[in-house]
Formats: structure tokens, C-alpha cells, sequence
């Protein structure tokens, strides 16, 4: 389980890098986005590793298997969802061979590759949701309250 949460985390992080890079070469909303997107793919490619290799080393180390939240799940799904959008729309304007970017085919491929990683994104959320609901996938004892009556 942790595995999955420190997936997402890394997942999430590579946003921390986008305000470090910030100068749009151009003008307009269009160019800003590809900045922010070009920054997104940069940030995950330090960001996804690091998280998968934090979740390895804690799967190892910690006994307790506690699944991650539905807060988790729900942060991952709509973040996913938006950098799939703002991926697949970078990628189609770059297609349209604006004025302004150096490559549009290599800033049409960063679009795409960004779009996949919001797919992803949001495969991981289902994921998290779906370990979430269905106890037996997590191994884990079920949660009850310090205020339950004892079993017999």
C-alpha cells in the first residue's frame, strides 16, 4: 500500500516544480500553459522515481498496512484529470504550428507525454479508490472505533 501512496505523492510533487522555471516565451495563455507543462513532465521525471523508491523502502520497512485515503484517491483523480486536459490541449495547439515555440513537434510530443501522465494519474487514483473499498485487497484488519463494544 505504500507503494500507491508514495506513487501519487511523487505523482503530485512534480507540480513543485513549475513556479522554479517560470518564464513563458511568448505571449498569451497558450504559451504559459506549454511552460507549465513542460515544467509538470520535468518535475515527474525527478519526482515519480524518488516516490516509487520512498514507497519500496517503507513497503519493506513498515509493518502496519494502512490503505491510503479517499482524500488521496480524490486529490490524485482530479489533479490527473487536469493535467490530462491541459496535456491533450498543449499538444493539439502545438499541432496548429503556432508562432513563438521553437519544435512545435517536440513541444506537441511534451503535450502528449503530459496527457499520458494525467491518464496515469488518474489510473493510480482508481487504484487508490479501489483498495479503498475493497478491504481484502489491503490486508488490513478492519478499522473499528476506541468506543466499540468488544467482539465476543
Amino acid at each position: 500500500m505504500a507503494i500507491i501512496r508514495w506513487l501519487a505523492i511523487g505523482l503530485l510533487c512534480g507540480a513543485i516544480v513549475i513556479p522554479l522555471g517560470w518564464s513563458p516565451r511568448g505571449d498569451g495563455f497558450e504559451h504559459a500553459r506549454l511552460e507549465a507543462v513542460m515544467g509538470l513532465v520535468l518535475g515527474q521525471i525527478v519526482t515519480v522515481p524518488t516516490g516509487l523508491l520512498a514507497g519500496i523502502v517503507l513497503s519493506v520497512v513498515e509493518r502496519r498496512r494502512r490503505p491510503p485515503g479517499y482524500v488521496l484517491g480524490g486529490i490524485t483523480m482530479v489533479y490527473g484529470a487536469v493535467v490530462m486536459a491541459l496535456g491533450w490541449a498543449t499538444s493539439e495547439w502545438a499541432h496548429e504550428r503556432p508562432s513563438g515555440i521553437g519544435d512545435p513537434d517536440g513541444e506537441a510530443g511534451v503535450g502528449l507525454l503530459a496527457a499520458l501522465s494525467g491518464a496515469f494519474t488518474v489510473i493510480i487514483a482508481l487504484a487508490i479508490f479501489i483498495v479503498r473499498w475493497v478491504p481484502e485487497l489491503s490486508q488490513s484488519p478492519p478499522v473499528r472505533s476506541r468506543n466499540a463494544p468488544s467482539r465476543p
